[in-house]
C-alpha cells in the first residue's frame, strides 16, 4: 500500500552554506509514529522544516497524497499537516482560546469569522493538550512549558492527518511531557494521525514509536525499529559518545552514558 506521505531523496543546502540534508527517504503510514534523533547540528530540523513545506528542497521530493508537495495550495496543505515548532514566543496579549482558534483559518471560508463549531474543535484540541483551564488567560503570562501545550492543541485544532513536532517536550516539567505523550498516543489510535517527532528524550522512543531516523552530519546513519536503532554501537556513532549504553528491558529500552 502506497504511503499517504512520503519524502524520497530530500536534501538541502542554505544560500552561501553548507549541505545541510542529504539524500533522507522517509515513507508515513497512517496512525504512525516516528522519533527523528541526532545530534545537535544533525540536520533534524532542516529535516522536518521540509516535511512542513516551510523549505523546499534543493533535491528530492515530498508526495502528500501522491501528489507533490509544493503543488498543494498552502490552505489545503494546512488542513493535512500541522507543525508545532521548538519554542515559540508571544508578544501580544493573545488570550489562549484565540490563539487556539486560530488553528482553525485552514477550515473557514475567506472573511468569515469562526464558528461555535471551530470554537468547539478549539476547546476540544485544548482539552486534548491538557491545558482547558488555560482557556481565558493570556499567552503572554503563561510559563514557556504552558505555551507548548497552547501550541500543541492549535495544531491539533487544524485536525490534521500528520503532525510534525521539532523538540515539543523541552521546555515541559514531567507531568507536562507525559501528557503530551498520553495526548499523541490517543490521537493515534482515536484519530488515526500521524506523528513525526524531533526528541532528544532517547527513552521515550523505544516504547512509544514504531521507528526511528537517525540522523548523522545530515545523512541517515540509522533506520528502523526503535530496537535496531537503540543500540550502543550505533548510539555512540551518531552523537559521537563512546561511552553511551543501551540495553532493552521488556518493552523499554534504557540509556545511559558510563561515567
Amino acid at each position: 500500500m502506497r504511503p499517504f506521505f512520503e519524502a524520497r531523496h530530500l536534501g538541502y543546502t542554505y544560500p552561501r552554506g553548507p549541505l545541510a540534508v542529504r539524500d533522507i527517504s522517509l515513507p508515513v503510514a497512517r496512525a504512525s509514529m516516528t522519533a527523528v534523533i541526532g545530534a545537535n547540528g544533525s540536520g533534524k530540523s532542516t529535516f522536518i522544516r521540509m516535511l512542513a513545506g516551510l523549505l523546499r528542497p534543493s533535491s528530492g521530493e515530498i508526495l502528500l497524497d501522491g501528489v507533490a508537495l509544493a503543488k498543494w495550495p498552502a490552505r489545503l496543505r494546512a488542513r493535512e499537516i500541522a507543525f508545532m515548532p521548538q519554542a515559540t514566543s508571544t508578544v501580544f496579549p493573545f488570550r489562549v482560546l484565540d490563539v487556539v482558534l486560530s488553528g482553525r483559518s485552514p477550515h473557514v471560508p475567506q472573511f468569515r469569522l469562526e464558528s461555535d463549531a471551530d470554537r468547539e474543535i478549539a476547546m476540544q484540541a485544548l482539552e486534548s493538550a491538557g491545558a482547558a483551564h488555560l482557556a481565558d488567560r493570556y499567552v503572554s503570562a503563561l510559563s514557556g512549558g504552558e505555551r507548548q501545550m497552547v501550541t500543541l492543541a492549535r495544531a491539533l485544532a487544524q485536525e490534521p492527518r500528520l503532525l510534525l513536532l521539532d523538540e515539543p517536550s523541552t521546555s515541559l516539567d514531567l507531568k507536562h511531557r507525559a501528557t503530551l505523550m498520553r495526548t499523541l498516543a490517543r490521537l493515534r489510535e482515536e484519530r488515526g494521525l500521524s506523528i513525526i517527532m524531533i526528541t532528544h528524550d532517547l527513552q521515550l522512543t523505544g516504547s512509544l514509536f514504531d521507528s526511528i531516523v537517525a540522523l548523522c552530519c545530515g545523512e541517515v546513519a540509522a533506520q528502523g525499529r526503535p530496537d535496531e536503532v537503540l543500540r550502543s554501537d550505533l548510539l555512540a556513532r551518531i552523537y559521537g559518545e563512546p561511552n553511551v549504553r543501551a540495553q532493552r528491558i521488556g518493552e523499554q529500552t534504557l540509556v545511559w552514558i558510563d561515567a
